[in-house]
């Protein structure tokens, strides 16, 4: 390639088509939005999703449940997924993350109580079951909610 043979990019040097400016620019008098209606008026044309005085789609199909904007999406674990932790290691969102365990914490990660506690842990997160607290506990960790 040479520089007597770069070209502009195709499309890029378009005149804009300027609407409504006489018949000599080809586009005039209508503007190319036909001669009457709702569609050929400023600001004219209808909502998204309308079907023309029809019953919606969104209408005609039935509703079920509802979701409680309230409600918390907690993680779970259960302290056997705790074991590819070293012994005395610190297990929060940061330590769970770099292990693959948890990828986003959500409102909230929680421990729960399922499997055998072999090794000593300090665990920070924000919710335990009642056995998950105890296992931890006698296994000779510690359970800090944060």
């Amino acid at each position: 390639m040479q520089l007597g043979q770069l070209k502009p990019a195709a499309g890029s040097k378009e005149k804009a088509w300027r609407k409504g400016r006489g018949h000599g620019s080809g586009n005039g008098k209508l503007a190319g939005r036909g001669r009457d209606g709702q569609k050929s008026r400023s600001g004219g044309g209808t909502r998204p999703l309308f079907e023309g005085g029809q019953l919606p789609l969104f209408r005609r199909l039935p509703k079920r449940g509802f979701k409680n904007r309230n409600s918390l999406e907690i993680v779970t674990l259960n302290i056997f997924h705790l074991d590819v932790f070293e012994n005395g290691d610190t297990v929060d969102f940061v330590s769970l993350k770099s292990k693959g365990l948890v990828s986003n914490p959500r409102d909230g990660i929680k421990i729960l109580g399922e499997g055998e506690m072999k090794k000593k842990l300090n665990v920070k997160v924000n919710y335990y079951s009642e056995t998950a607290k105890e296992k931890i506990e006698a296994a000779g960790g510690t359970a800090e909610v944060i």
